[in-house]
């Protein structure tokens, strides 16, 4: 081979990587994201890779890392592409709480001590009770409605599986009995159709509906306009959860809310709704665990370092973390929807694999 050849080759392939690293800046651009120059442990993150290629943590689509607001680590696995878009199932839930907060600030809502009796005439439906009409708002979005209701017991009455296959899921909620010994406020336990009833107030309250109110008041001020709602039987957005994201967006989502409701500089989110969302307000029946507004809080400990965390969590072990103390938010998601070790082995790779690989430098 001549010279003259191996510089051809060489210019090619420096203008290759010239126009590989544009294509990289100007997806960083159209994500809505600055790529992070922090370092990381890549070798433990190589790790993480390779574990989830031969399966060890099984069936994860995505992992993304941003940290104090640009992009840090940004993996996809088992077909999953920076575009796709993935159902989180219960993450959802979380955005009912912001739009409420939202709705609230602007007077379509007066506050969270509304209550049942005030959008409902519960005297139509069945177990009619003064009880019932004095549920809040708060009660509603904290678990502590006090509803015939726990979805984490099958034989509940209220488990949302029995909500599903009924043509009308807010009715269906409204006429559910309370719990025998156990009044509003008392006790958490986790009651999806109480979401349900909170999207379908907010569907009434705001103008123009739920889907498009959110979309006017949150999502397009964030740019995130690749979205999709489920829907109940009556054809309202469905807060129960299941609104597909892509995982950068989702990372939107939690970094707005460990800015404490600010976006780009311009406020999208009470703050004070944001701050009261993210309290450990509330005991759990799940040992470690505490929560907010539809939040769940809790601490990993990694070595003799501890990690305080809020985070949405969806079935199939999907998350978003935001960080109490440190500027990181984390978002997994994943299809293991109905495996028990959906949410211990997302748990694993933060305690051995992320948390570390991001607190070393």
């Amino acid at each position: 081979m001549t010279q003259r050849f191996w510089q051809c080759i060489a210019a090619v392939a420096a203008l290759a990587l010239l126009l590989s690293a544009s294509v990289a800046t100007r997806a960083d651009e159209l994500s809505g994201w600055s790529r992070s120059d922090e370092a990381f442990d890549e070798h433990r993150i190589k790790q993480l890779d390779d574990a989830i290629g031969r399966d060890e943590f099984k069936q994860i689509n995505s992992i993304v890392v941003v940290k104090n607001g640009e992009l840090l680590i940004e993996r996809y696995y088992n077909g999953a592409t920076r575009d796709s878009t993935h159902n989180p199932r219960s993450v959802g839930k979380t955005f009912a709480a912001t739009v409420l907060g939202i709705a609230i600030e602007q007077g379509y809502i007066e506050g969270v001590d509304q209550t049942l009796g005030d959008f409902y005439d519960l005297d139509d439906h069945a177990n009619s009770s003064a009880s019932k009409a004095s549920v809040t708002l708060e009660q509603l979005i904290s678990m502590t409605s006090g509803f015939e209701g726990f979805d984490f017991d099958p034989d509940s009455p209220g488990n949302e599986e029995l909500m599903y296959p009924q043509d009308n899921w807010v009715e269906w909620t409204l006429n559910l009995p309370m719990a025998g010994g156990r009044r509003p406020g008392d006790e958490w336990r986790y009651f999806t159709a109480g979401v349900v009833v909170l999207g379908d107030i907010l569907n009434r309250a705001v103008p123009g509906g739920l889907e498009a109110y959110a979309h006017e008041v949150l999502f397009a001020r964030l740019g995130i306009s690749n979205y999709e709602w489920q829907h109940t039987p009556q054809r309202v957005a469905n807060t129960a959860g299941g609104i597909q994201l892509t995982p950068l967006d989702f990372a939107k989502f939690g970094e707005l809310h460990r800015l404490r409701g600010e976006w780009n500089g311009e406020r999208v989110v009470p703050a004070r709704w944001v701050e009261q969302s993210l309290q450990p307000a509330i005991a759990t029946t799940e040992a470690g665990n505490r929560y907010g507004y539809l939040w769940w809080h809790r601490t990993y400990a990694v070595g003799d370092q501890q990690w305080p965390v809020a985070y949405c969590s969806g079935n199939g072990g999907n998350k978003i973390f935001v960080f109490d103390e440190q500027p990181l938010v984390v978002v997994v998601t994943a299809s293991a929807y109905g495996q028990r070790y959906a949410h211990r082995q997302v748990d694993r790779m933060m305690t051995e694999y992320i948390l570390p690989a991001v607190s070393t430098h």
